[in-house]
């Protein structure tokens, strides 16, 4: 291409606006731009070129072509925003009836939400009664009411994240409503604790680092662990269907004895896969009688009352129930996944 003078560019300029002016589209404006300052450009190539001129014109001729390229630009992409603006305007004063409406997206809870309803609906119809409490919690509450002494080993189990306030953390479990409850109320007391817990694990295909769970206790003159069998084996039923339990001796700090219960895989069937890790059984729950130290922690006789309480995880049932290999999927947002629910 043949270098260009000052006074060229000058009337490069002048015939370009002219044609920006008689554009009537975004497409012919597209094609003017690429035209002057595209990367093979009018102006763009003179740009180029400028290695072949004297050094004592570079200058001139340099900032002439920079400036015409740039006021070139704006007046497209202004001439392009008016015209989009009119066809916008044109287009809101016509309406074709026949075209079909716009569809809207409807949401739905997610399963999780889901699942955790249906398990405080099933408590909710077998007597209990829902209570909250704070997911930032005391140590007191946390720990020490439940029987977990300071420096106790058994702190262990329950991997937790503390505050910059040690006497501060996370909650590890929905359990301290039930501290907080005994505190403000006399027996016979029959309640339900759904929230969400917080704990220091490795994120896996069974585990994360932050869950839903629900507690469960009740407290009366006359409350046996034939009771408390009796309801779970009566939720499991209401939820699951047709499944097999056991239960398992275990520890906690708070009950004495205590249990954990499991069900035969849904996944599997029974038959063993990596969900249930090849032993067809999958714990659901921990649970047992509520220890005497707690009951005196909060003003309660262990001689006139006892009671029972269990901790479930509503993510693992939800995983049991949808049969679903991997509990991150619940937390990855992936619509594909959800809108199955």
């Amino acid at each position: 291409m043949a270098l260009l003078s000052e006074g060229e560019i000058g009337q490069l300029v002048l015939a370009a606006e002219k044609e920006i002016e008689s554009a009537s589209t975004p497409e012919e404006l597209s094609t003017l731009k690429i035209k002057y300052v595209g990367r093979s450009g009018i102006l763009t190539l003179a740009l180029r070129g400028l290695k072949d001129i004297s050094p004592e014109d570079r200058p001139k001729v340099g900032q002439a072509l920079n400036s015409a390229k740039v006021s070139l630009e704006e007046k497209i992409d202004a001439r392009t925003s008016e015209l989009e603006a009119a066809a916008r305007k044109t287009a809101r004063g016509f309406f074709d009836h026949t075209l079909p409406g716009t569809p809207y997206f409807l949401g739905h809870p997610h399963p999780l939400v889901q699942v955790n309803r249906e398990i405080v609906r099933i408590f909710n119809f077998m007597g209990f009664e829902t209570a909250t409490g704070p997911e930032i919690e005391t140590d007191y509450y946390n720990f020490e009411a439940l029987n977990f002494p300071k420096d106790h080993p058994a702190r262990d189990m329950w991997d937790t994240f503390y505050l910059q306030d040690s006497e501060l953390l996370l909650r590890t479990h929905t359990s301290p409503v039930q501290a907080r409850v005994f505190e403000k109320r006399k027996p016979p007391i029959k309640i339900l604790a759904p929230g969400r817990v917080y704990r220091h694990e490795a994120i896996n295909a069974r585990s994360y680092y932050t869950f839903l769970q629900i507690e469960g206790f009740y407290v009366d003159a006359d409350v046996s662990f034939a009771d408390l069998k009796g309801v779970l084996h009566a939720f499991v039923s209401a939820f699951y269907g047709d499944v097999k339990t056991r239960f398992r001796p275990s520890f906690f700090p708070f009950t004495e004895p205590s249990a954990e219960m499991d069900i035969s895989c849904t996944i599997c069937g029974g038959k063993g896969c990596s969900v249930c890790k090849y032993e067809g059984w999958l714990e659901i729950l921990g649970c047992g009688m509520i220890h005497p130290q707690v009951f005196r922690n909060v003003g309660y006789d262990p001689e006139v009352w006892r009671g029972y309480a269990f901790g479930l995880g509503v993510d693992r049932i939800a995983m049991q129930k949808y049969r679903i290999d991997d509990i991150r999927l619940f937390y990855e947002n992936d619509l594909r996944f959800l809108e199955q629910f």
